[in-house]
């Protein structure tokens, strides 16, 4: 068993309880989870190898079910008139978003889910929290919105603004908190240098950055702290899951998982089966307050460490060691080895020379080809690509083709970066 929570009898029993709450509230009326569970009932959970019985639900089946039962699929757990939000995911992994549907109660749990996070990263009614970009139908932002103004801040929208309009934005507002990806985080940071702004001497304090595994990633993280002059707060969550995890203030450099809202495991992900705390393996959540639109055992896709129990004051705490360490869907098999981007990254973040990067992974033959593209900052061509070529080389043990773009021409993101360009293999 690899929950943290788990340390004993009592601490088991207290999921449990919740997750036996949780099945008799939707069973009964959730087409979703009744076909899916069958006979079990919530009195059939009496034990953690009762609960790993319960299958696994996969995006794969929420998407058919959405395709069958159209347009929101069947995982409604009241009539469609109880329902008041509507947001969808992204879609860059699959290339199709599934929609979620949320009652108020289920919203009002969300939102007390972000006053959890922002009581961890210290967020108070005296912070004016940016947020520089349009939301979008994604969960994630609206969500840390409205909890952000329930809390007392003075929160800033930024939709509709270029990058310097916003830069100035926040200078002229004494911003204190931004919320971003890492990626545009970096952007901003790079604009601000070329307009000779400096970021660091700012009023901003803190970032919240999520969407890509950047903010726990030490040379990315570095990069941003060093040019805002602010702490990263890394955050973890999904449109179809919520507001999973946070950064604390005391203990940098890992999430603390919101242990009394979701329960966590931590799979093989080829195989199922639970790998010991420590091991790296996908991560499985279920959440216990989002009845309208619930998720049990949902395997994420994402790929963690979790670290052994720990203690913050009389109660255990679930970590997740580095953060989200990289997708089980974005592993790159290269001549024998295997690497995922977050691991390039951490390498090339390292060299204040290069601005930009992207991957290309070339599957039309028969054994697959990586390149590295890197824009670095002018007048530091000379020998950066052969620099960052040797200590992949040193560090990951394989030879990845370095090359140079011109200035300015690899894209910027202001939501997830896709820096993965894959071309797939030849139909035969």
């Amino acid at each position: 068993m690899n929950l943290a929570i788990a340390a004993s009898g009592e601490a088991i029993e207290a999921p449990l309880e919740r997750l036996r709450q949780l099945l008799a509230a939707i069973l009964p009326t959730n087409g979703f989870y009744a076909r899916k569970f069958g006979t079990t009932t919530p009195s059939s959970i009496r034990s953690w190898a009762d609960f790993q019985q319960l299958p696994f639900t996969t995006k794969a089946e929420l998407f058919a079910d959405q395709q069958q039962h159209p347009p929101y699929g069947s995982n409604l757990t009241y009539p469609l008139e109880r329902y008041s939000r509507l947001h969808q995911t992204s879609g860059t992994s699959t290339g199709q978003p599934l929609r979620w549907l949320d009652t108020p109660a289920s919203w009002e749990w969300i939102l007390h889910c972000w006053q959890q996070h922002y009581d961890r990263m210290g967020l108070t009614a005296n912070d004016r929290v940016f947020f520089p970009f349009s939301f979008g139908p994604f969960l994630g932002f609206w969500s840390a919105f409205e909890s952000a103004a329930r809390r007392g801040a003075l929160v800033v929208p930024g939709g509709g603004m270029s990058s310097l309009a916003r830069l100035r934005f926040i200078l002229d507002h004494a911003i204190t908190v931004v919320f971003a990806t890492p990626t545009y985080a970096l952007h901003l940071a790079e604009l601000a240098s070329q307009e000779k702004i400096e970021l660091a001497a700012g009023p901003v304090r803190a970032l919240v950055v999520a969407g890509e595994p950047g903010g726990s990633i030490s040379a990315t993280r570095q990069r941003i702290e060093t040019a805002w002059g602010a702490r990263i707060y890394d955050h973890f969550g999904l449109t179809e899951v919520g507001p999973v995890a946070i950064e604390p203030d005391n203990r940098p450099g890992g999430l603390d998982l919101l242990e009394n809202e979701y329960l966590a495991e931590v799979v093989n992900s080829s195989t199922g089966e639970p790998v010991a705390p420590g091991e790296v393996g996908e991560l499985v959540l279920t959440n216990f307050g989002r009845l309208g639109s619930p998720l049990i055992r949902y395997r994420t896709g994402d790929l963690v460490r979790l670290s052994s129990p720990a203690h913050v004051g009389d109660r255990p705490q679930q970590r997740l060691d580095s953060g989200i360490l990289g997708r089980v869907d974005d592993m790159i098999h290269v001549r024998g080895n295997n690497v995922y981007p977050s691991a390039i990254e951490a390498i090339v973040r390292r060299f204040p020379e290069v601005v930009e990067f992207r991957l290309h992974v070339d599957q039309s033959r028969p054994l697959a080809d990586l390149r590295l593209e890197i824009e670095p900052t002018p007048g530091a061509e000379g020998t950066i690509a052969e620099t960052i070529s040797r200590a992949i080389r040193d560090e990951l043990l394989f030879r990845v083709d370095v090359t140079l773009a011109p200035p300015g021409t690899l894209p910027r993101f202001e939501m997830k970066a896709r820096r993965v360009v894959r071309t797939p293999p030849v139909a035969t």
